[in-house]
């Protein structure tokens, strides 16, 4: 990778070289008869015309030449050319209905192709890129990350944008979408949470006994081999007991289906990154460290709150942060057993045929997973020099 001193940059040409190939022999769009049939497909030229392809085709050029000639501030001019690229990306979509959407059919939509998704996908990749050539901080990255998903979401609440077939899908669900989006959160944030108390007491518990270190990392290690759908049917027949002996279970919406064996399932497979890096964190703490601050007349409890623990911090959350990209992931699948989340509509959408209704459960994860990864990187603590 070059240097953003002057040397000419050669992965941007590549990826711009394969966004170009990808918009043209890709349909950009579809114009569909109803939410089930496939409809026909529409490549770039067909879909925007002259003038839209002809600004995609200039976009990558200039990307192009800008990469690969040793201008003055040219990473600087591509990242604001890229970010305002990806904001305003939709408006291509808008362009396409307009040409192509019938005017006299009440059902008829337009759905996203494939060619959308790649340049989307491209267009992202050089963008990272660039930042990373600018060698940009979190806070920068932040900011152009919530930049491109606020001129999505302008785009998408635009007029012209609401034949989009994932649009309407939405429309038609808001209220089940604020319900599972809800429901998404509260499963995965709690079992994080839930797993982060019991694996900092596992770890404590290995780092006190070495005796206890092999059994406890080999039964969290073993629920982690397990299979998410095998797990949760695991959990059917014991918690459906449970409830049936104790009605008060029953109150409180404990059953062998729902959001109770959804819950244990994800503590499980929570539990094996965070009690691995909370043990090595805190096993790695350097010994001359610790013991200046015995000398220094610090109690155990104080070398543990001031000394040990400050320096395993960036390490712990390496394991939080995984673990809540995990579980958001995992809590998708939950749906099966009747938890709720983003992962009815993919299931629905499956089941219907209908990939509109698919996207709209897991564009949301995704989306959810990103941003868990950015705000637990932004936050994770620096390593406190010895």
């Amino acid at each position: 990778m070059s240097s953003s001193t002057g040397l000419p940059n050669r992965v941007i040409p590549v990826l711009a070289l394969a966004a170009f190939v990808s918009v043209w022999l890709l349909n950009l769009g579809v114009v569909q008869p109803n939410r089930i049939v496939a409809g026909t497909g529409y490549g770039l030229f067909g879909a925007t015309g002259w003038l839209g392809a002809g600004i995609v085709s200039s976009l990558l050029c200039v990307v192009v030449v800008l990469a690969a000639k040793p201008i003055r501030n040219r990473f600087w001019v591509l990242a604001l050319l890229l970010t305002a690229a990806l904001m305003s990306l939709p408006l291509l979509l808008e362009v396409f209905a307009l040409r192509k959407l019938p005017a006299d059919s009440a059902y008829a939509r337009i759905g996203i192709g494939a060619g959308f998704w790649c340049l989307a996908f491209f267009l992202a990749l050089m963008l990272l890129e660039t930042l990373s050539q600018l060698k940009a901080s979190r806070r920068l990255q932040l900011s152009v990350v919530l930049l491109v998903a606020a001129g999505w979401w302008l785009c998408a609440a635009r007029e012209g944008l609401s034949s989009l077939s994932l649009i309407r899908e939405y429309a038609n669900r808001a209220d089940q979408f604020s319900q599972a989006l809800t429901v998404h959160l509260s499963l995965s944030i709690g079992a994080v949470a839930i797993s982060a108390v019991l694996a900092f007491g596992l770890a404590l518990a290995m780092v006190r006994r070495e005796r206890l270190r092999r059994p406890l990392l080999g039964l969290v290690s073993f629920m982690q081999t397990i299979p998410s759908l095998a797990l949760f049917g695991l959990l059917i027949a014991p918690l459906g007991a449970l409830s049936a002996a104790f009605p008060a279970l029953q109150a409180l919406g404990i059953r062998g289906i729902g959001w109770a064996p959804a819950l244990l399932a994800l503590i499980a497979y929570s539990l094996l990154p965070m009690v691995r890096n909370t043990y090595v964190a805190l096993m790695e703490v350097p010994e001359p460290v610790v013991d200046a601050g015995r000398g220094m007349g610090m109690s155990e409890r104080q070398v543990f709150l001031q000394v040990k623990l400050p320096l395993a911090l960036p390490v712990i959350m390496e394991g939080v942060r995984i673990t809540t990209i995990q579980a958001i992931g995992l809590t998708a699948v939950a749906a099966l057993i009747g938890a709720g989340g983003f992962g009815t509509f993919i299931f629905q959408g499956l089941g219907q045929a209908a990939m509109d209704l698919v996207l709209l459960g897991a564009l949301p994860t995704v989306f959810l997973a990103l941003a868990a990864d950015a705000i637990l990187s932004a936050l994770k603590f620096q390593e406190t020099p010895s």
